[in-house]
């Protein structure tokens, strides 16, 4: 039996061998070994070649440029080859005689060597993968749909038959690698019930997936950004995925991963640091022009003083050989590091004038943005812009590049701009969003404020036309009936347009559509209603009803933005108690899966409303978490370090003045020395006189001090004290400042009190003038940093006066002695 198994087996064998050989020339293509040997062979067999012969040929070619070094291959070479047209002409004619999966294939390798889509091959090889698209597998149609997407069609109706179908068969996909590329593909005709379909999807796979191959999770997180859909959970599952590659990746992939993350504000302190090192790591290893404007592009940004000074030396060397989409990106970078080296600028500067004729308006725009925010010194390049801006915009009849266009040219320095652009705005206003309309208003006041010589200013025109752009604002934001729609178009407003014009009717709408607010528009909501600073109690009462309610499905990260609607105004709604222990009990569990400096921002947005959670303000206060914060801050741009020490040390201070019990040192006094030192000591011409209205008040300039630093360094614009019969006590020495902590202890009730006491009796006053910064736009409420001051002051033991700026300036209060009556009141009668 055996010996006989064995013949079957051999027999079976020799029959393959035979079956396999009966094709001579395909066994001799697949022992090419290069692309010389492939053309050699279909020359002399072209009338020999059949669909098979050509496919394979086609696919091997591809192969041997795959396996090369990207600076090494020779795309344009084989593309340019006559065998390769061959290839192509024969292709083109045995198209209806090829196998579902070769046809798929050969459009996809043959676009690998660049060739148009408008190439007759290329379109005839669509035209049949659209009609057999019912039949193709999953596999095929996901490389299908990536041809596509490649040729631009991501909005075509073959890509919306595509979608349809994936729409039919989402629940039998099981490879990460066919459901990426489809999502990347399809994004611009699938409707929001497929998105989230998709992304559940997707966040199912990534359970399974093989960690291995990041592209996946790469292109999932692509996916989420073409939607401008920041889903939580499932950034994080592909997060952790590139956490476990990053010593795998280059410069270009990690480059592509921190673009995506800030395009999705997304940002995750553990994958920046490594991501940082990784790209240190690599800077000596990167000896070619592509790979180091990449390692530019993603380690500039993130890199200290010494490194970026070493990127830049580096940069420099290679400029010189930089195509243009290399120079705008680095550009760009250098617009984000805030690059002063003034040799590089201008080198880049010299450059970007050769090739300004090809690029894009919206490249156009980036680069306008970037030479003025680098204090570009070449005149020649302004000049160019402009003239090439104006006219992209003149020919453009998109409202979003008009105005667009029309903001980065605004911005140039002495712009002056002709009358023809001021008929193109005026043309397209009605079909603008409120965002176009925003940077329309923006480019129009510039335009006034520069007096152009044109009859749109000589008759008023440009009031008209702004008059009329601000009709336009109004007339769109009242008919918006969905508040996704509406958090969209003014997501990116910028300016005064929205809080000078559109503010009233902005709230209105947000009433309008207060229905439509949940809990998962509920984050974005509220940082639009921070952003208006506009205390509308309904409006915040909603956030706060649907957050209690809905605070389980809400992600943890997304708890400080909703918090800071009610801290930065200084509102408790109804069930305030009840509505901030949601949140502080959602969030406590993660405090170590947030970012440190989400977590320094979330406790101090706490402290502004008086929570002081033990736990979280014990996570903060701790040698591990605050040199975690270090190295995170170290990642960031100077103006959000700046900004994150800052809140870290009023945190500091509110711990220490309001939480004493839970002996927290104060460890930020050499810190403030330093914001002292660099702030302006002088005093302005209004504290001068009020200072001098005080003297007279209290009896001698020496009665009152102007710009007290109290211990905890809060500042004071003016301080007095009264004795127990309220009258002025003199100061001796009016440079002895009050922030010497040496100089007071807690007393009862947790006040502090100075060792070298004052008079029984006496109190100090504190009088503070707050600007209309201090207040939200509709009221007289004071916003939550005026009151946690406040509250500190008078545990530091002062009376605080807080004095109104808009009441200070009021009709009534407009001359010498009503001011003088109005200090005297304030002072004397107020209950000390």
């Amino acid at each position: 039996m055996f010996r006989w198994s064995c013949a079957h087996r051999l027999s079976r064998s020799l029959c393959q061998t035979r079956f396999l050989s009966t094709d001579p020339l395909l066994d001799q293509l697949k022992i090419c070994i290069s692309e010389d040997q492939v053309f050699q062979l279909v020359g002399k067999n072209k009338a020999r070649l059949s669909v098979t012969h050509v496919g394979h040929a086609i696919n091997l070619l591809w192969k041997f440029q795959k396996e090369k070094p990207r600076m090494l291959r020779t795309i344009d070479q084989v593309r340019g080859h006559p065998e390769f047209i061959a290839l192509r002409i024969l292709a083109e004619n045995k198209i209806e005689f090829m196998e579902d999966n070769a046809l798929v294939e050969i459009l996809y390798n043959i676009l690998r060597f660049s060739v148009e889509p408008h190439d007759s091959l290329v379109q005839q090889l669509v035209m049949e993968g659209w009609r057999r698209l019912e039949r193709f597998n999953l596999k095929e149609i996901s490389k299908f749909a990536v041809c596509l997407g490649e040729q631009h069609m991501h909005m075509s109706p073959l890509m919306g038959h595509i979608a349809s179908i994936v729409d039919g068969i989402l629940d039998d996909v099981q490879d990460a690698r066919i459901l990426s590329s489809l999502m990347v593909n399809i994004h611009g005709v699938i409707t929001p019930m497929l998105r989230d379909r998709l992304v559940d999807k997707a966040d199912s796979l990534m359970d399974t997936l093989d960690v291995s191959h990041f592209n996946h999770p790469r292109r999932i997180v692509q996916f989420l950004r073409n939607m401008k859909h920041t889903y939580r959970p499932l950034l994080e599952k592909c997060n952790n995925a590139f956490l476990q590659n990053i010593g795998q990746m280059d410069p270009e992939n990690l480059s592509i991963i921190i673009g995506l993350y800030q395009s999705l504000q997304y940002n995750n302190s553990e994958f920046r640091l490594m991501a940082r090192n990784r790209l240190i790591e690599m800077v000596d290893q990167c000896n070619n022009v592509a790979s180091y404007t990449k390692l530019f592009a993603a380690l500039g940004p993130m890199a200290g003083q010494e490194t970026r000074e070493k990127l830049e030396e580096g940069i420099l060397t290679m400029v010189d050989g930089m195509n243009p989409n290399q120079l705008l990106a680095v550009l760009g970078t250098m617009e984000e590091m805030e690059c002063r080296n003034t040799l590089l600028i201008a080198r880049i500067a010299s450059l970007l004038q050769k090739y300004l004729g090809i690029y894009r308006p919206v490249e156009l725009a980036r680069i306008t943005q970037a030479i003025v925010n680098l204090r570009c010194q070449t005149p020649e390049l302004f000049s160019m812009l402009q003239k090439i801006l104006e006219r992209n915009l003149k020919s453009s009849f998109i409202p979003g590049d008009v105005a667009m266009l029309a903001r980065v040219i605004s911005s140039l320095p002495a712009a002056r701009v002709d009358e023809e652009v001021f008929s193109k705005v005026d043309a397209i206003l009605p079909q603008c969003s409120l965002s176009d309309l925003s940077s329309l208003a923006l480019a129009i006041v510039k335009w006034v404020r520069t007096e152009q010589p044109s009859r749109y200013s000589t008759s008023g025109g440009l009031g008209n036309l702004l008059h009329k752009l601000n009709t336009c604002g109004h007339e769109r934001i009242t008919k918006i009936d969905k508040i996704d729609l509406f958090l969209e178009e003014l997501k990116y407003i910028t300016g005064d347009w929205l809080e000078e014009v559109l503010l009233k009717d902005a709230i209105s709408t947000c009433e309008r559509l207060i229905d439509q607010i949940t809990w998962k528009n509920l984050p974005e909501f509220a940082l639009f209603i921070t952003r208006t600073n506009y205390l509308c109690a309904p409006v915040l009462n909603k956030i706060a009803s649907v957050a209690t309610e809905d605070i389980t499905k809400i992600h943890y990260n997304a708890t400080y933005a909703i918090l800071l609607p009610f801290v930065v105004l200084n509102y408790e709604p109804p069930n305030g108690e009840a509505f901030f222990d949601a949140c502080i009990q959602h969030v406590l569990p993660h405090l170590n899966s947030l970012d440190p400096h989400l977590v320094v921002l979330l406790a101090y947005s706490l402290a502004l409303a008086e929570y002081f959670p033990e736990e979280l303000i014990k996570a903060v206060f701790n040698i591990d978490f605050l040199g975690r914060l270090d190295a995170q801050l170290e990642t960031f741009s100077s103006t959000l370090n700046l900004r994150i020490r800052l809140r870290l040390m009023e945190l500091n201070r509110a711990v220490c003045l309001e939480c004493p019990e839970f002996q927290i040192p104060w460890f930020h006094d050499r810190y403030c020395k330093q914001l002292q030192h660099r702030a302006n000591a002088g005093i302005s011409s209004v504290q001068r006189q009020i200072h001098q209205l005080l003297g007279e008040i209290l009896g001698g300039i020496n009665y009152a001090k102007v710009s007290v630093m109290t211990p905890y360094y809060h500042t004071i614009d003016f301080e007095c004290i009264l004795d127990k019969n309220k009258k002025p006590i003199l100061y001796l020495d009016q440079n002895v400042l009050s922030a010497d902590l040496s100089k007071v202890q807690w007393g009862n009730g947790g006040q502090l009190q100075e060792t070298k006491s004052l008079p029984p009796g006496a109190q100090r006053v504190a009088i503070e003038f707050l600007d209309s910064k201090a207040f939200s736009k509709n009221s007289s409420n004071i916003k939550g940093e005026y009151m946690m001051k406040k509250r500190h002051l008078e545990i530091l033991g002062y009376h605080v006066l807080q004095i109104s700026s808009l009441e200070w300036n009021s009709m009534e209060l407009s001359t010498k002695d009503a001011w003088m009556d109005y200090l005297r009141k304030r002072i004397f009668t107020d209950d000390l």
